[in-house]
């Protein structure tokens, strides 16, 4: 048997079993994030600005839950390599621990002996203290190897528990949210709605372009807060108003034929949006088939359409600062197993909601690429 050829590279699939694996960490860190959100929640709940104070409970929630998410589907993956790569080395492995086996039981000195007498085997004993080195080195990294493979395996089976805790801690945070904006007396407005005005536009409305360009025609008289201030300075520099990937870029033809001319995302379910920049809210409600839409106006002339929510927040004629909770998207949060079963898979199977967002300067579209930071190239 040639001892050299069980020293095969297996350090190449095992981490230092102090150090344990990136993707367990990963998760664990997560796991601590969604409990300091629990206690930030409960402190939220008596903060002198209740809503900014849930809003960032929320939000820690939902960075908590995805961090989470992607720390065990990595981990799923780093298992499922590290199996794999185990059952490839399985006959070198059984090789390697079949010699120490042998070297570490029998005591015998006629172990050592060679049949080519003294010189052999001085020759034999220098070769096998070349070779011992590195089978005690291959043998640690396969140690490590399964430790690691043990500790996600252990990792993946308590994070149901987590899970869970975080999902139910993320709704009662939204429901207090909610109930906050809601329980408000006094918000900032710029302009009372005219009720009757807004549902002769919505009758009269076939498209988002129509009534968009009706708003902008119903410019209403302000009632004493003065003008948000130009906000021309940031175009290209707001971020989104919620983490989500880009489906389809204005101009692109979505599955139904249908061609528009803003962004369509792919948002989680449930998740808060918040509002970029600070703005006049213009309309909030459902409108055509697109779900509940708010429109925004941070400037005179210039509009932000948010539509595809579940869950509004606000009132038309009100001012909202910049990073103020705009709503909630649909659906419904996935079931642990669900989570679970889908850690190894791709990132963004979670991502089941539509959100569409359409900038507009007076009648005309623009191209919300030159307002909000959009990655063009996928």
């Amino acid at each position: 048997m040639k001892l050299a050829a069980l020293c095969l590279p297996l350090w190449l699939m095992a981490t230092s079993a102090l150090a344990q694996s990136d993707a367990a960490q990963e998760a664990r860190d997560a796991a601590r994030d969604l409990e300091e959100a629990a206690i930030a929640l409960q402190q939220a709940k008596t903060d002198r600005n209740q809503i900014k104070a849930l809003t960032l409970v929320v939000q820690s929630y939902e960075d908590g839950l995805g961090a989470l998410r992607e720390g065990l589907r990595r981990a799923v993956i780093r298992q499922q390599r590290l199996e794999a790569q185990l059952d490839q080395q399985e006959a070198e492995i059984a090789r390697l621990i079949g010699v120490l086996q042998t070297l570490g039981d029998n005591n015998s000195p006629t172990l050592f002996l060679h049949p080519q007498g003294a010189t052999g085997t001085a020759r034999a004993g220098m070769m096998l203290a070349d070779v011992m080195p590195a089978l005690n080195a291959e043998a640690a990294s396969v140690r490590d190897a399964l430790q690691e493979v043990r500790i996600l395996r252990e990792l993946q089976l308590s994070a149901a528990d987590t899970l869970q805790d975080g999902l139910d801690g993320a709704q009662a945070a939204r429901t207090a949210l909610s109930k906050a904006i809601s329980d408000r007396t006094d918000p900032p407005k710029r302009f009372s709605e005219d009720p009757v005005q807004t549902a002769l536009l919505i009758a009269a409305t076939e498209t988002l372009e129509g009534f968009a360009s009706g708003l902008i025609e119903m410019a209403p008289e302000p009632e004493g807060l003065a003008p948000l201030p130009d906000i021309t300075h940031r175009k290209g520099k707001l971020e989104l108003p919620v983490d989500a990937e880009i489906l389809l870029f204005p101009g692109e033809t979505d599955a139904s034929g249908v061609t528009r001319p803003g962004v369509t995302l792919a948002t989680q379910a449930n998740v808060l949006l918040s509002s970029p920049v600070a703005a006049t809210i213009r309309y909030v409600g459902p409108l055509l088939d697109l779900g509940t839409v708010m429109v925004l106006e941070p400037q005179p002339g210039l509009l932000f359409v948010f539509a595809g929510l579940s869950t509004a927040f606000g009132e038309v004629g009100e001012v909202i600062p910049t990073g103020a909770p705009l709503g909630l998207m649909g659906g419904n949060d996935p079931k642990i197993d669900a989570i679970l079963s889908q850690s190894g898979e791709v990132s963004g199977q979670d991502l089941t909601e539509t959100l569409y967002i359409e900038v507009r300067n007076g009648k005309d579209p623009v191209d919300p690429g030159t307002w909000f930071r959009i990655n063009k190239d996928g």
